[in-house]
């Protein structure tokens, strides 16, 4: 079944990619707004399908492509003979991915959003100063759909040997694949796997963007652990200085709570780095981001979540 749905994602993602489908993907809350403007009226074009996730008649896809679409459980039937998309595909970088339909609200949904394009603008301009060196290997860790992974391979050019994309979640790393086909990397490996458990090898570069928010469901795409939904950040950076090679990087975008003006993740984050001898930078990326978490009891003492990018760098042998 995995096999069947992820040459079906492909080759809708073909479909929309010949059609010039573009989507920038935005937050549930502003999609649940754009919703609700738009009333009860179904989807007029491929953006409103698979963009905005509308209902649409079953009239707007070729009727082969539609079928195969059903049978992977891509799409559902409706009644009124309208259908609904259980995926969406974002534009990123000239390039189309797959995720979760909206709302989501499975456990093991995939997220696509904000963060992700900030992710990615992290790794673009990292990558810029200070390009890995040839025959390198690379990891996406809690790649999700993999777009880190896929942007930062397509950054390095020819120089990756091996790109890793790597997910607790069966159903992220059926995404990962056909994404990672849709942008035609040959050099992917993919792994199933609770972190490091079963990555072999170490690394020239780790790019992780984890769930960083404490979230009372437990969604794995979510829920960060911790005090204040730190915790899986702190475990895969840690993780990370263990498995990255001499020179190697770790490119981590996560969020961290500020309290009475203190972000105490990056600080310990810092002193983490110092113990292996490693060198860390911290930017911060947004200020002010889900900024609706602090009505939760959970965050009463925290000022704000900031969205930030740290780099840790291991001093080559």
């Amino acid at each position: 079944m995995d096999e069947q749905r992820i040459a079906a994602l492909v080759e809708l993602g073909v479909y929309l990619k010949a059609r010039n489908y573009e989507f920038t993907t935005v937050t549930p809350l502003t999609h649940q707004r754009v919703l609700r403007n738009r009333g009860d009226l179904p989807a007029c074009d491929l953006r409103d399908a698979f963009g905005w996730n509308l209902p649409f008649d079953s009239a707007l896809l070729p009727a082969l492509l539609s079928e195969k679409l059903v049978s992977a459980q891509l799409i559902a039937e409706l009644e009124g003979g309208l259908r609904k998309s259980t995926v969406r595909y974002s534009s990123l970088a000239g390039g189309l991915y797959a995720h979760s339909g909206f709302p989501t609200l499975e456990e093991d949904a995939v997220f696509f959003g904000p963060d992700t394009y900030r992710f990615a603008a992290l790794i673009g301009s990292e990558l810029a100063v200070r390009p890995v060196g040839a025959a390198s290997r690379v990891l996406d860790m809690g790649c999700g759909g993999g777009p880190g992974g896929i942007v930062a391979a397509r950054a390095a050019g020819n120089s990756v040997q091996e790109l890793v994309l790597a997910d607790i979640n069966p159903q992220a790393l059926v995404l990962a694949q056909a994404n990672a086909r849709l942008a035609q990397s040959t050099c992917c490996t993919f792994a199933q796997t609770d972190l490091f458990q079963d990555v072999v090898g170490d690394f020239d570069l780790i790019v992780s963007n984890p769930p960083y928010l404490v979230d009372a469901a437990k969604r794995i795409y979510r829920h960060g652990g911790g005090d204040y939904g730190e915790g899986l950040s702190q475990r895969i950076l840690e993780q990370s200085i263990a498995h990255l090679r001499p020179g190697g990087r770790l490119i981590l975008y996560t969020g961290s709570a500020v309290v009475q003006g203190v972000d105490p993740f990056s600080e310990w984050a810092a002193a983490t780095a110092a113990r292996a001898a490693c060198h860390f930078t911290r930017r911060e990326i947004d200020s002010d981001v889900f900024g609706e978490e602090l009505d939760r009891p959970e965050y009463a003492p925290v000022d704000r979540i900031a969205a930030i990018g740290l780099v840790v760098h291991k001093p080559a042998a």
